[in-house]
């Protein structure tokens, strides 16, 4: 049935061709903004930067200077205003995005290469943040089931000078500061630092936390067609972990928990160290024929442990609380190395710009789990009193019984892996001008994914080989310039190993990678006045591993089909007020068809508003809408909806220097965002400020 609708909407664009085509187009050479490009294209090479409204599928575009203006410090606050995603919970300690329904917390990028651990990436250094939708194996690989978020970092500049500066501080006592600083070294070659501080506070008990980021770059022009970038990022984080609250005998939070945290204040932490190196080569070798190579190492030590809400009863034990926890490692290293040829060229009367690429992964991936484990019932649950705080500080506490209890989190050994992984991926695609109007794409990646486990707890290793073939067809139909139809098909895959490569126990290393495919059929609309339309039908089918109701740390296998509609419309109304709407529709079921998958809002709608009253004075107003969801597969606990509005205030005392007030959550709603588990809700933030102050010199 969906299948028949995404053939209808694609008939229904074609069909408004002829009335669109009558519009005027202007005759001047047309001027690529940034923030309408492709951006990792364009400092990757994989192709030439290409306009959004080339690309046969759904993507968003948020840059550096919409990010300071809606006041944005986290990825999962962009993904708030962008359609077709929402945020999952994250255990606390992690980004955690979900695809059209797809949850990820491995399809993160920088700068188009892969950035698979697990944590919350600033936006420090960020040009702009990507968001496509739908899978993307041909041109990142396994994952992508249901789309990519690829963060573009900043590179010198060569032959400016210039420092930026941003300081803040928000109701909550939360404070930050960053600089932008760049110089040329020559005419030929430039330096950029870019560093923060941030003090984290927010509005729930024990929360505290801070983060270092430090990334100097260099870019040297060896000729007038080689360019060289530099990079490395050194990473320090550390931050409470809140696993938010549990649900009750309704399947909703329960609201009277809201000011409760159901953690340990001095086990609940998270730690990161990262050392990332990064450089690219581009070469020019003529107009047709280009080439990029690119190597990318990090080096990731990821700690987090945590107290949790694991089982609550309201119905016969309103009063109780059962409390689960582990602490968890990740020693990762990371080696990627990649190279792409761009070629334009003719055959007859058709005019190929084509893409071959090659890419070699090594990781290294050390983990281990500890359960804890109470001394009083030699498991690691244990049952509490609810109360603010809880009876239970530094892994020791008194049980709902009124005894003395003590865990230890070097008892009960749950896994312990060293794991390493080589991929090789191989990739070509041709982008074929059929004529003036009409592009087809079409491409095909292979990947040999070859992984070896050597499970120390149980004593066995273990190893596959998964190759997979993950091909790309689409259409691109353009009446005029400034609009574009188009359909695709894509398919994606994911090794039983999982996104984090936590082991192919039992049958895992017998069974096949999951499938995704992907079809999609949209509009693209630019108008003359910096204002451009989009929308989107869409089907993803998948076959893939989630996490089970009955126990957080094992997976449920499970069928899956959603299909939606997205729409989106960006720009300039006039030349004061800018406005980005967004609007998605997400149906899906699993295998019996009578389950909605979880985490799955059937729809989503936000929009933001920024005035320029003056030439000094400007002031944003925007909302966030999210339907209720499901928090588990067996739909047993609900996620309720909710509108969220926020606010901005900027004011330019001069050229250089700008004070901004960003409110968040402007009517003090309660609300609950997103969720990891049945008794693992997030308690959305009440009504807060943020005062900054930035400027350059």
């Amino acid at each position: 049935m969906f299948r028949i609708l995404l053939c209808s909407t694609a008939a229904l664009f074609i069909a408004l061709a002829p009335s669109v085509c009558a519009q005027e187009v202007p005759s001047e050479d047309v001027i690529i903004a940034t923030g309408q490009v492709l951006y990792s294209d364009k400092v990757n090479a994989l192709k030439s930067p290409t306009p959004i409204i080339d690309v046969p599928q759904s993507l968003s575009i948020v840059t550096a200077d919409e990010i300071s203006v809606r006041g944005f410090d986290s990825l999962g606050q962009i993904v708030d205003y962008t359609p077709g995603v929402n945020n999952s919970q994250g255990e606390g300690h992690r980004d955690s995005v979900v695809f059209r329904g797809v949850r990820s917390t491995a399809d993160f990028f920088i700068d188009g290469v892969r950035d698979d651990v697990q944590y919350y990436r600033p936006l420090y250094n960020l040009e702009q943040v990507e968001i496509l939708r739908g899978p993307n194996a041909l041109l990142f690989g396994r994952g992508g089931t249901g789309g990519v978020l690829n963060r573009v970092t900043k590179k010198g500049q060569i032959g400016e000078s210039f420092t930026g500066y941003q300081a803040s501080i928000d109701t909550f006592g939360a404070f930050a500061g960053q600089v932008d600083h760049n110089f040329s070294v020559s005419d030929k070659g430039a330096i950029r630092l870019n560093a923060m501080y941030e003090s984290l506070n927010n509005h729930r008990d024990f929360y505290d936390g801070d983060r270092i980021g430090f990334n100097p770059t260099a870019r040297f022009e060896l000729t007038p067609a080689t360019t060289v970038d530099l990079s490395y990022e050194y990473a320090n984080h550390e931050r409470f972990i809140d696993r938010g609250i549990p649900t009750g005998a309704d399947g909703r939070p329960v609201e009277t928990f809201e000011d409760i945290v159901f953690g340990d204040a001095d086990v609940n932490t998270t730690k990161l160290k990262a050392h990332l190196l990064r450089a690219s080569v581009q070469h020019s070798f003529s107009d047709d024929l280009k080439a990029n190579f690119s190597a990318f190492y990090g080096d990731y030590d990821k700690f987090y442990g945590n107290v949790y809400a694991s089982r609550y009863d309201e119905a016969n034990r309103p009063d109780l609380v059962t409390l689960d926890g582990y602490e968890d490692q990740t020693d990762r290293q990371n080696l990627i190395l990649s190279g792409n040829l761009i070629g334009e060229a003719d055959t007859g009367r058709l005019h190929h710009t084509l893409v071959t690429g090659a890419e070699y992964i090594s990781t290294s991936s050390d983990q281990f789990r500890f359960n804890a484990f109470w001394n009083t019932t030699s498991d690691d649950n244990e049952i509490f009193t609810v109360e603010r705080p809880l009876n239970v500080r530094n892994g020791v506490g008194v049980n709902a019984a009124g005894l003395a209890t003590r865990t230890d989190f070097s008892v009960d050994l749950n896994d312990d892996t060293r794991v390493g992984i080589d991929v090789f991926s191989a990739y070509i695609q041709d982008e074929i001008a059929v004529s003036d109007m009409m592009d087809v794409i079409v491409g095909v990646r292979f990947d040999s994914f070859d992984i070896d486990v050597n499970n120390i707890a149980a004593s066995e290793r273990r190893s596959r080989k998964d190759e997979e073939f993950s091909p790309r067809l689409g259409l691109v139909f353009k009446p005029q310039e400034n609009i574009s139809l188009y359909g695709s098909y894509s398919e994606s895959f994911q090794p039983r190993s999982g996104e984090q490569f936590a082991n192919i126990n039992g049958d895992n290393d017998a069974l096949d990678p999951n499938t995704f495919t992907n079809l999609e059929a949209g509009l693209k609309w630019d108008f003359a006045n910096a204002l451009s339309f989009t929308a989107a039908v869409f089907e993803i089918e998948q076959d893939s591993p989630v996490i089970s109701d009955t126990n957080s740390e094992s997976f449920d296998i499970i069928k899956t089909t959603v299909n939606g509609f997205e729409a989106q419309i960006r720009g300039q109304l006039t030349a004061d007020w800018f406005v980005s709407a967004g609007y998605s529709y997400l149906d899906g079921d699993q295998a019996d068809e009578t389950l909605r998958p979880r985490e799955l809002p059937e729809n989503m709608f936000s929009l933001w508003n920024s005035y320029q009253v003056t030439d000094a004075l400007g002031l944003g107003l925007g909302l966030s809408y999210q339907d209720e969801s499901f928090v588990n597969n067996s739909n047993s606990a609900v996620l309720p909806s909710y509108t969220r509005f926020d606010a901005a205030a900027f004011y330019d005392v001069t050229e250089d220097l700008r004070l901004q007030v960003n409110i968040e959550n402007l009517t003090d709603t309660r609300y609950f965002p997103s969720s990891h588990s049945t008794h693992q809700v997030t308690v959305g933030a009440p009504l807060n400020a943020r005062f900054t102050v930035s400027g350059n010199f």
